[in-house]
């Protein structure tokens, strides 16, 4: 079942969801080259605690994991697509990082993710990161009422199939509210015009996943959290909580 906020919904949902955006910008800001995986979930349980917010992520158990997940933030690593587990990895000069973060403030969700490059960007890399802002762009574009939710699974697969590269199946955003994940599923790859309608107060979180190899397989680590791709190639994430309105879409997680 699908819940409709109303505006004063919406409202509370952005200050969640200015939690998340000032937490990326603060792991964003804290990597560097020597700088561990553990070290950056540090920056996010900070930025929890002065808020006086919450981690959906910490503890979060679905059906496909073997165990609860250990931290409050998803660190994806060069061939991680999603789903990370911080580690005492310390960032090397060029790696490709996607970050995922998620908080829960006065009753109301909110999750993020943004992918950068650490030190020396190379070429391919920027080219994939930025494919992944447009795509995720292409999809909040299309989250608008009277819209169908195949509009927004189109817009995202149409950037990344143009730019050769690999869609996950099976994988993709969700609605978002009371819980971090609601109905509907948002697919990144399906058919213009199909699917459930998009209504003003629907809260969507938007989040295409490319692998740059241009397949789309994947399998799961040994923590049976992490996703990584079959070809050993990059991948990059993106994502924002986004509200559906009369007015357009309102990006809750705005950075």
């Amino acid at each position: 079942m699908v819940e409709l906020k109303n505006d004063t919904a919406i409202d509370a949902m952005y200050r969640t969801g200015q939690v998340v955006a000032d937490a990326l910008k603060a792991v964003e800001k804290a990597a560097g080259v020597g700088v561990s995986l553990l070290e950056l979930d540090e920056v996010a349980r900070e930025v929890l605690r002065g808020a006086g917010a919450t981690s959906p992520f910490l503890g979060y158990l679905p059906s496909f994991a073997p165990t609860p997940f250990p931290a409050v933030l998803c660190t994806s690593v060069n061939d991680a697509i999603v789903h990370g587990v911080p580690d005492g990895y310390r960032l090397r000069d060029g790696d490709l990082v996607s970050v995922d973060f998620g908080a829960e403030l006065g009753g109301w969700a909110g999750d993020s993710a943004v992918s950068f490059i650490v030190g020396t960007p190379r070429a391919q890399d920027v080219r994939l990161v930025e494919t992944a802002e447009r795509a995720l762009a292409a999809g909040i574009g299309a989250a608008v009422v009277g819209n169908r939710i195949g509009d927004i699974a189109h817009a995202i697969g149409t950037v990344c199939r143009a730019a050769g590269y690999g869609i996950p199946d099976g994988f993709g955003g969700h609605g978002i509210g009371r819980r971090m994940h609601e109905d509907p599923s948002v697919p990144n790859e399906g058919r213009a015009g199909r699917g459930m309608p998009l209504r003003h107060g629907m809260v969507l979180a938007i989040e295409p996943m490319l692998v740059g190899g241009g397949t789309d397989g994947f399998h799961a680590a040994p923590d049976g959290w992490t996703l990584r791709t079959d070809d050993g190639s990059r991948a990059a994430h993106a994502e924002h909580t986004v509200a559906i309105t009369t007015a357009g879409p309102r990006i809750l997680t705005a950075r």
